[in-house]
C-alpha cells in the first residue's frame, strides 16, 4: 500500500510517500532530511502523541492548571490517558514540573504541571 504524510518533525513540511506492507516499511521518498523517514515509520509501526491538557485547581488563584506528558504515549492510549488525567484535582499551591501522575497507565510517561498556581 501506499499512504502520503505530511511530516511535522521540522519547519520543512515535506510530503513524504511511504511504500508498506503491515508494519514493514518497504520505502520512503520525499524527505528532505532524515527525520522525515523516522517519523513516517514510527507513524506506520508505531503511531504516538503527546497530549497538553488541564486539571482541576482547588484553593488557588485559578481553578485550572494545564499539564501536560513528558513523553509521547501510544496513540491507541490517548482516551484512556484522557480519562486517567481528567480524574485529577490538585490542590494549590503547585509549581511548574511537579508530577501529577507518575508513569500514567504504565506507559513510562509522567503527567507534570506547567503552570504555577499560587494559593488564593
Amino acid at each position: 500500500m501506499k499512504r502520503i504524510f505530511t511530516c511535522v518533525v521540522c519547519p520543512n513540511g515535506c510530503e513524504i510517500e511511504a511504500e508498506y506492507e503491515g508494519n514493514r516499511v518497504l520505502s520512503v521518498a520525499g524527505n528532505l532530511c532524515p527525520k522525515g523517514r523516522d517519523y513516517v515509520t514510527q507513524e506506520l509501526v508505531d503511531p504516538r502523541r503527546t497530549i497538553a491538557t488541564s486539571v482541576r485547581v482547588t484553593g488557588g488563584t485559578m481553578p485550572l492548571a494545564s499539564v501536560r506528558l513528558t513523553k509521547a504515549i501510544p496513540k491507541n492510549r490517548i482516551f484512556d490517558a484522557m480519562r486517567e488525567i481528567g480524574r485529577i484535582t490538585l490542590e494549590a499551591p503547585i509549581s511548574i514540573g511537579d508530577v501529577v501522575i507518575p508513569n500514567l497507565l504504565g506507559l513510562g510517561s509522567d503527567v507534570i504541571v506547567t503552570k504555577n498556581i499560587p494559593k488564593a
